[in-house]
């Protein structure tokens, strides 16, 4: 497959011709679309047009380089607008996206919850910010919060299959970018624009707000200036806190303070929070010329849910992190003429740390990353049906472990990147072709603490990681292939079919961790002659993103070679579970369908409706079922429009999992009813908009495969929520 996929890619990406049929569509000015990895922000209707108070979103322009709707993209693309965010947003971009076709949540706890892309997370799905990563350590601990707030997100999109894999070799899983405003791209008509948002949510006592302003400076300079803060309590749940097996062994101990946690309920304690960001950024904007920076400050502290013992030797612990980053972003949008069309570069750097807190106050681990990350693109004018991306990605950062928790070494990691992305338009079909070479270079130096520990287990464990005085380093050449076409089967209809060749690094965790990992509860032994991560995969779609009917759906499946996991020694060690990174084969495979229709017109309301489900099956050969895999999923709304207001009646149902990894529990099902009423006061200014949410209606104790936690954190209970949204 891997030779089929090498003379495709180059037949299709690198061979020219002398003239195709049809041309490529118009692309959109660089003035009103984000740098590469970004989005155009979806037009806003203007006063009393055609639309009124509800905005279609429905052509909105996706940038992976090549500008392009939502339709033309190979594999499934979602996207949360300014509209849809301000009845999603959440503390956490998990808890935000989790509603999306073929995501999911890591569900620790109501900050620290980390979005799940077809069954696949952490280092397998990249997190960014306008095309850049989110640069701290998120994605080594599921109790560690992404550093990005939602609250300041102006777009959000979820990108899954081969056309993620131009954001680096390690988003086999999928891509989440997060579009702010924070570098202008525009210059605001008036002397200010402002955007404000403020919420509540009752099941955390959740208070929430940002603001941003743009100004004009004259002379083509717009200064920015924004900030949020998110203040919520301790979670509303609708049952109990433990799982019913753990309640059921709680109420047979001998031990009666063991006993007291089987009526634990109401209330899941330690997940009272804040978050707050401020930030500021300067721009040249004329026409596609944009030239910009920006400066963001952000701040998290908040709890973890404790994972109770029901063994009275052992203490909880009760952590609370205090989270905080420095960032610097720049943006260069430059129009170029001729064979390329703009040359973009989108940089940023940043300072991250973090501590965890005691339940008595003292600091038990520290943790540093200083990371950069830069990527420049030339993307090329339209030529005869023929246009496409090509770039350049350096990636650099670092991690420090001081403290009770140090289960990795002070270690590097440095990716460089290139890439292409190439399409060819013949009439009706769309061919397309991307290919991605990166050099990686991880080192870990010599710990001794880490020393310490492996001196300790040598001997009585296998397989301990051998650490000396000098550096351990190792170095990787990553080559991602993606070739595919899409066809206009019917107007208005597309229908595609890509391949994937993905080969990603394995991560510092996956190579040096050695020491206990409180987030997940587990000593963990890294491997540090791991190879490559291979897979191969191949993906149908199908998308009609116009007419009374919208439809996008994918059947995927994955094939690899050498996957990477935990597996389970049967030992233990500081009391904890005993898990080593070993490799493997693994298939993957399932489906996603996102649709929606207008029923037509009734009792002088516009009546529509929708239907969100997917599933995943994943299978590590010689292992069995893959851990923390979501289940079959069905979401279905009922919506409807009268003049300025908006209804929506949503059930989702998650089916129990009982395909579950060695040591996993299984989850059983739940069934959601959520409600909302959307109210835009003034047909003129669509913008302006009231709202009434109601979820979790039935107060049910719903529980998600996918965190770890399942058994002692379940989702929130019932949780009406107010919010407000000005933009003038």
């Amino acid at each position: 497959m891997t030779r089929y996929l090498l003379a495709t890619a180059a037949a299709i990406a690198f061979t020219s011709a002398p003239a195709w049929a049809a041309d490529a569509p118009t692309a959109k000015s660089t003035t009103d679309t984000a740098s590469t990895g970004g989005a155009a922000a979806a037009e806003s209707p203007t006063p009393g047009s055609a639309q009124g108070a509800h905005p279609d979103t429905d052509q909105a322009i996706v940038v992976t380089g090549v500008r392009r709707t939502a339709g033309d993209v190979l594999g499934s693309v979602s996207i949360l607008d300014e509209e849809k965010l301000t009845n999603e947003v959440r503390p956490s971009i998990g808890e935000t996206l989790a509603s999306q076709p073929g995501v999911t949540a890591s569900s620790f706890g109501p900050t620290a919850s980390r979005p799940i892309l077809r069954g696949l997370s952490g280092e397998r799905v990249r997190i960014l910010v306008d095309g850049i990563g989110s640069l701290d350590l998120s994605a080594s601990d599921p109790d560690h919060a992404v550093a990005i707030n939602p609250l300041t997100a102006e777009r959000i999109e979820v990108l899954r299959g081969p056309s993620a894999l131009l954001f680096g070799s390690s988003a086999i899983g999928g891509v989440v970018n997060v579009i702010d405003t924070r570098i202008p791209r525009s210059v605001p008509t008036g002397p200010v624009k402002v955007d404000a948002l403020a919420s509540y949510g009752s099941a955390a006592d959740e208070r929430s707000g940002t603001a941003s302003v743009d100004v004009p400076l004259g002379g083509h300079f717009v200064a920015h200036a924004d900030g949020s803060y998110s203040k919520f309590d301790d979670l509303e749940i609708g049952g109990f806190v433990l799982s019913k097996p753990l309640r059921e062994q709680a109420a047979a101990s001998p031990d009666p303070e063991i006993r007291e946690l089987a009526d634990l309920k109401g209330k899941l304690p330690n997940t009272a929070g804040r978050i707050d960001d401020i930030a500021g950024g300067l721009a040249y904007v004329d026409g596609a010329l944009n030239i910009g920076v920006s400066y963001n400050h952000h701040d998290a502290k908040y709890g973890v849910p404790i994972r109770f013992s029901l063994d009275p030797s052992i203490e909880p612990e009760v952590p609370t992190i205090d989270a905080h980053q420095d960032r610097v972003d720049a943006r260069v949008n430059v129009p170029i003429g001729g064979f390329f069309n703009a040359f973009e570069f989108r940089g940023g750097a940043s300072k991250y740390r973090h501590n965890e807190i005691e339940e008595d106050g003292e600091i038990g681990s520290r943790f540093f990353s200083n990371g950069q990350e830069m990527r420049a693109d030339l993307v090329q004018s339209a030529r005869g049906g023929w246009g496409g991306t090509t770039g350049v990605q350096f990636l650099h950062q670092d991690a420090r472990i001081r403290g009770d928790e140090k289960y990795l070494p002070d270690s590097d990691n440095r990716q460089f990147g290139l890439f292409t992305l190439q399409s060819i338009v013949r009439g009706p079909i769309r061919f397309e072709a991307g290919a991605r070479i990166e050099f990686s270079r991880l080192e870990a130096d010599e710990d001794e603490v880490i020393a310490e520990i492996g001196e300790e287990l040598e001997g009585e464990m296998e397989d301990v990681p051998e650490i000396g005085e000098e550096p351990i380093s190792r170095s990787f050449t990553a080559v991602s292939l993606s070739a595919g076409a899409n066809y206009e089967i019917a107007p208005g209809w597309r229908a595609g079919l890509s391949l994937a060749h993905s080969e990603r690094a394995p991560s510092i965790d996956e190579m040096f961790s050695l020491g206990p990992h409180g987030g997940s509860q587990q000593f963990l032994i890294g491997n540090p002659d791991l190879s490559k991560e291979r897979s191969n995969s191949i993906e149908l779609s199908v998308h009609r993103t116009n007419g009374p009917l919208h439809v996008q759906g994918s059947v995927y499946y994955s094939r690899f070679g050498s996957f990477i996991y935990q597996a389970p020694t049967d030992e233990m060690e500081d009391r904890l579970p005993v898990y080593e990174y070993r490799q493997g084969k693994a298939d993957y495979y399932g489906f996603e369908l996102e649709s929606d229709a207008k029923f037509g017109n009734a009792f002088g309301v516009d009546w529509g409706g929708e239907l969100v489900t997917d599933a995943v099956r994943a299978k590590i050969r010689g292992f069995g079922d893959a851990p923390l895999i979501p289940p079959f999923r069905v979401l279905g709304a009922l919506t409807g429009s009268r003049g300025q207001i908006d209804g929506r009646l949503e059930v989702e149902h998650a089916f129990g999992q009982h395909r579950t990894a060695p040591n996993e529990t299984p989850t059983p099902g739940f069934t959601l009813v959520n409600a909302s009423v959307d109210w835009h006061p003034f047909a003129a200014n669509p913008e302006l908009s009231l709202s009434l949410q109601a979820n979790n209606l039935f107060d049910v104790d719903a529980r998600r495969s996918t965190s770890v936690l399942k058994d002692f954190a379940p989702l929130a209970g019932r949780d009406i929520r107010l919010t407000a949204r000005m933009k003038f």
